[in-house]
């Protein structure tokens, strides 16, 4: 019978497991250091243009310098961003393929039936970026010059006043029915396939208002076609700097923004997504970032990878309960 009692033995056992752990740590740790090893795909679920493809740009630029691999932006509109968020989930969850994320992340969830996913066990947040607030503006030619005169005008006529919207189950939409039930009021909505035509049809008189995210409207407000009532941030815009806010306009604590983050393959190894995270980080507090973040509405959001989860989890409840009470039906 073999005793493993004697200190040659004992010290022999030791020694092997060191040198086992000596031949497989370096490895281990140089796959994860080495990453990326090819170029990174960043997918958005939207058209190039708009603000959540922007961000995406301006984020893999900077994570492109610091990581020294190419992130590249592949748009996959469609399906509410379904498409885009199902071939995430399914992609090899190696760090090569992230998505970045906005509401409809977590309202798709309660929006379309049965559930196309579950963020929360299909996805492994990697980092909050930013937040840009959504905006109701209304064509300049209306008599709608502030939130009271709306107010004022929707009270007298219920159900009289449209507003456009991207979509239905959009997060401007989701912003508006919100703001109808705070408010008191009853506004006729009218979903459009993106915010370009449904802009298109504010300026040309066919719908007098629309909830939109701020980036898209600026254009138009700069050259006078558009006049915003409220921007529904907590604070007031970089680029609508004499815009109230809804608080400011007599609703204290009322906020509505299109937030983005980073989000990858639920099996994505942890030593990744801290890497990602790190970089993510560190490009939010470039100046770089900062401007262009300013310069689409927006302003960047630093912070824990756990504080994007709960975000995420806390938006999907809150979608859940409006989608119920307004019965809101996906386009």
């Amino acid at each position: 019978m073999t005793m493993w009692n004697t200190e040659g033995t004992r010290r022999g056992v030791v020694q092997a497991a060191a040198l086992c752990a000596a031949l497989l740590l370096p490895t281990w740790g140089f796959a994860q250091a080495a990453y990326p090893t090819k170029p990174v795909k960043v997918v958005v679920g939207y058209a190039a243009g708009g603000a959540v493809d922007a961000v995406a740009r301006t984020i893999g630029q900077a994570l492109s310098a610091s990581l020294g691999q190419a992130f590249i932006v592949e748009n996959k509109p469609g399906a509410g961003t379904n498409i885009a968020v199902k071939s995430v989930i399914a992609a090899e969850a190696d760090g090569h393929t992230l998505l970045m994320a906005a509401n409809a992340l977590a309202a798709n969830m309660a929006l379309y039936q049965p559930a196309p996913f579950d963020a929360e066990r299909d996805l492994v947040p990697v980092s909050l970026v930013g937040r840009v607030p959504v905006v109701l503006a209304a064509n300049a030619q209306t008599p709608y010059a502030n939130v009271a005169a709306l107010l004022r005008a929707a009270k007298d006529k219920p159900g009289s006043i449209s507003f456009a919207s991207p979509g239905n189950g959009s997060t401007p939409h989701m912003a508006l029915e919100l703001f109808e039930r705070t408010a008191g009021i009853q506004l006729q909505h009218v979903p459009y396939r993106g915010g370009s035509p449904a802009i298109t049809d504010v300026i040309g008189g066919q719908v007098p208002l629309i909830a939109v995210n701020a980036l898209e409207v600026q254009p138009h407000v700069k050259s006078g076609k558009l006049r915003v009532l409220a921007v529904l941030s907590p604070n007031r815009s970089a680029i609508f700097p004499d815009a109230p806010t809804m608080a400011e306009s007599g609703f204290p604590g009322f906020e509505a923004s299109v937030w983005y983050g980073l989000v990858a393959p639920a099996a994505t190894p942890k030593a990744v997504v801290t890497k990602l995270h790190a970089e993510v980080q560190k490009a939010l507090q470039t100046k770089e970032v900062r401007e262009r973040m300013t310069q689409v509405g927006g302003e960047v959001i630093p912070g824990s990878s756990e504080m994007f989860a709960a975000l995420i989890k806390a938006e999907r409840q809150r979608y859940e309960k409006l989608v119920r009470e307004a019965n809101i039906q996906p386009d």
